[in-house]
């Protein structure tokens, strides 16, 4: 069957609308949206360390960062005493004690105490002096932390 040349001329023009139009309408279809990976929950904050006295140290000079040049435990009569205290942890408010005390009945030679908000790791210093020379003898410096006993050093002091 032949078709004639009007025919065919007008089943292309019907065809080729229909044609555009399929394609429209399918390039016109909304893109599948992209896969979202889901957020990462919210990971909470970890918690504050608590404040601890991590170290004490004693030693006859200090640095400019608090810390003891050598530690020691014997000491001449005319030395200054330093003692290093190492902090870790966070905490709004801490009162640091220090009490120094002499022989086997603990008398006592010196009470020092220091407030500090602490938020990492620090050194502190107390210390104790006496220009005409420490009797020979044993000594112990106890060190809190609001009021809590948190270390303690013993040393001695020999005659020269």
């Amino acid at each position: 069957m032949r078709l004639s040349r009007f025919a065919l001329v007008a089943s292309i023009a019907v065809a080729l609308p229909l044609a555009f139009a399929a394609c429209k309408q399918e390039a016109q279809k909304p893109a599948a949206p992209p896969a979202v990976a889901p957020a990462p929950a919210p990971q909470a904050a970890p918690a504050p360390k608590p404040f601890r006295v991590s170290s004490i140290e004693l030693g006859n000079a200090i640095g400019s960062d608090k810390r003891v040049s050598l530690a020691k435990t014997t000491f001449a009569p005319t030395d200054t005493i330093y003692a290093s205290i190492a902090t870790d942890g966070q905490s709004p408010s801490v009162t640091l004690g220090a009490r120094w005390t002499y022989g086997d009945e603990a008398q006592l030679v010196k009470e020092d105490s220091l407030s500090i908000a602490p938020t990492g790791p620090a050194i502190n210093e107390f210390h104790i002096s006496k220009p005409d020379g420490w009797p020979a003898g044993k000594y112990k410096v106890e060190i809190s932390a609001n009021g809590a006993p948190a270390g303690s050093q013993q040393f001695e002091v020999v005659a020269p």
